[in-house]
């Protein structure tokens, strides 16, 4: 059959049912000089690859998008990661965010929540609401999202270690509305094994995390069907230093980790696998990235239909967020950093992104102010509205560049899948430092460039200028971590302590046992136990993980 008999076929049946239900934005895209913009561009003649390498969008294996109509159906979730200081001051921030088009809320925790300590603990002294929101309790949570409607707000929440009780809290907060957990959407990130390889906030040894990461996964199916139960990251792996090859490998490799873990949980591979996300990073070179998140949908979709046999084509699909490179930007001529943004963010879109968060120009230097912020969010829109590169999918798809490089990152990241398959999987790897090895070489190449100059930076190693200290910089008030403690020492001064105790020691049978442990933290958090208190009964019964050293 020709492409364009494909085409017909693809039109009658899946983008035919999809315009049923939802109609693209306009009737017609037309560029400015009145040229249609078909929804998917296609080679004329035949091509016996194309079915296999490429296809259509909305259909197997999803090298062209995940959806039938992409952008022309609806914009991708125009998601910026914000929070610091108090609950009451993030809540602000949110607000802000949404009247300014914003249509999704990611949330950024301080180290003591990501960590499970409280904000009294000794541990988080100096780091409380630094470089996020403090969160010690179901009260903060409350005051957190107060007046924002959750049944209408997607919510993502950057949360590992602690992913269980913050999703607990949120899910009483909703209750809290009126609102019950099957009507809820958003993601916890959850992603507990890039944590030993690239970030390290965990707490736990790897085999009691990744039962925590199941528990998860089981309670959302039955309670919460709505909810991203992970977002597999590779933006942390790539901030720590790999390449765009090691990104995809080393993420995917995550997610068959957790794909088995389920599975020997009990799950059945399409009961979970639909609520899978992943998470990438969107760097420089613009046509690296977008082959990347090209040969990342392909690759998955592969591993998936053939490694696991998974039946529902929901469960092929790579649905991923992306947020613009941090490690990119420069303390020197911030406003550099508003370019690069624009150029990772567009690199995000024409590589088919369901959800964007864009950095602010002055991260590099401070958590980001209200003005950089809005710049910020104004690129999405702009990208949106103004460039035309929304107006159909896959624009870049066809390109022999594009195509080639979709090509090989695909192949050598099947490489690096292999050796980790190799050595047992990517937790043994992991334990092994495969990973850490191979993203500390990648990493030292790359500022070896950059200090030899073979990399220019602009304004950083090249086109220097003089310049004076920065201003207009965000700061976290040092009264905030007083503030903290002396409102968590008045909510434990005012709950019912012999109940928190109560729901506590039933957390701790629970984990002493094979429960799944949800809906004991959900008891906890709702008699207002603290998230240190809930993160102590399991390390008492987990222990604490030692990080691998790898020289």
């Amino acid at each position: 059959m020709s492409i364009q008999d494909e085409k017909k076929r693809w039109e009658s049946e899946t983008l035919g049912r999809i315009l049923e239900k939802s109609p693209e934005r306009r009737e017609s895209f037309r560029t400015t000089s009145g040229i249609e913009m078909e929804r998917i561009f296609t080679p004329s003649g035949t091509d016996p690859d194309y079915g296999e390498k490429l296809g259509f969008p909305g259909e197997y294996p999803f090298t062209r998008g995940v959806q039938p109509t992409m952008y022309r159906g609806r914009f991708w979730t125009m998601r910026q990661y914000a929070g610091f200081g108090s609950a009451r001051e993030s809540n602000e921030r949110y607000r802000y965010l949404l009247d300014q088009g914003q249509t999704g809320l990611s949330v950024a925790f301080d180290l003591p929540t990501q960590m499970g300590y409280d904000s009294d603990h000794a541990m988080a002294e100096g780091e409380v609401g630094k470089v996020g929101v403090a969160i010690d309790s179901l009260e903060d949570m409350e005051l957190l999202f107060g007046g924002i409607p959750l049944e209408k707000v997607s919510t993502s929440m950057t949360i590992n270690a602690t992913a269980a009780i913050l999703l607990a809290m949120y899910i009483v907060v909703a209750e809290k509305q009126g609102i019950g957990a099957e009507r809820i959407q958003g993601t916890i990130q959850n992603d507990i094994l890039k944590e030993y390889m690239a970030r390290g906030t965990y707490i736990y040894p790897p085999a009691e995390s990744m039962r925590i990461v199941t528990d998860i996964f089981a309670f959302c199916r039955d309670h919460v069907p709505k909810w991203n139960t992970i977002s597999i990251s590779g933006y942390h792996i790539r901030e720590a230093g790999s390449s765009a090859v090691q990104e995809v490998a080393f993420t995917l490799a995550d997610g068959i980790a957790y794909v088995e873990a389920a599975i020997r949980a009990g799950l059945d591979v399409d009961e979970f696998a639909p609520r899978l996300a992943f998470f990438f990073n969107a760097h420089n070179n613009l046509l690296e990235e977008v082959a990347k998140y090209r040969a990342a949908r392909r690759l998955w979709a592969k591993i998936m239909k053939e490694r696991f046999g998974a039946k529902d084509p929901r469960s092929w699909m790579l649905r991923f967020h992306t947020q613009t490179a941090g490690c990119t930007l420069t303390a020197q001529q911030p406003d550099n950093n508003i370019m690069r943004v624009t150029i990772q963010a567009l690199a995000a879109v024409l590589g088919g992104t369901q959800s964007l968060h864009t950095n602010s120009r002055d991260e590099a230097l401070a958590l980001p102010s209200e003005d950089s912020v809005r710049i910020a969010l104004r690129t999405q829109q702009v990208i949106a509205h103004e460039s035309g590169v929304a107006d159909s999918a896959d624009p870049l798809g066809g390109s022999y560049l594009v195509e080639s490089l979709t090509d090989e990152i695909e192949q050598k990241a099947v490489e690096y899948i292999r050796k980790i398959d190799d050595v047992g999987g990517a937790a043994e790897a992991i334990s092994r430092g495969f990973q850490q090895k191979e993203i500390q070489d990648s990493a030292y190449a790359y500022q070896k460039a950059v200090e030899s100059e073979e990399q220019v930076i602009v304004g950083m190693n090249r086109f220097k200028i003089k310049e004076g200290p920065p201003t207009g910089l965000l700061r976290v008030r040092p009264e905030v971590e007083s503030a903290q403690r002396k409102s968590l020492a008045d909510l434990k001064s005012r709950r019912d302590r012999g109940a928190v105790e109560k729901k506590l020691a039933g957390l701790k049978g629970a984990a002493l046992g094979s429960e799944n442990l949800m809906p004991h933290i959900i008891e906890a958090v709702r008699e207002y136990a603290t998230l240190g208190e809930i993160s102590d009964v399991l390390r008492d019964v987990f222990g604490e993980h030692q990080e691998t050293v790898v020289l």
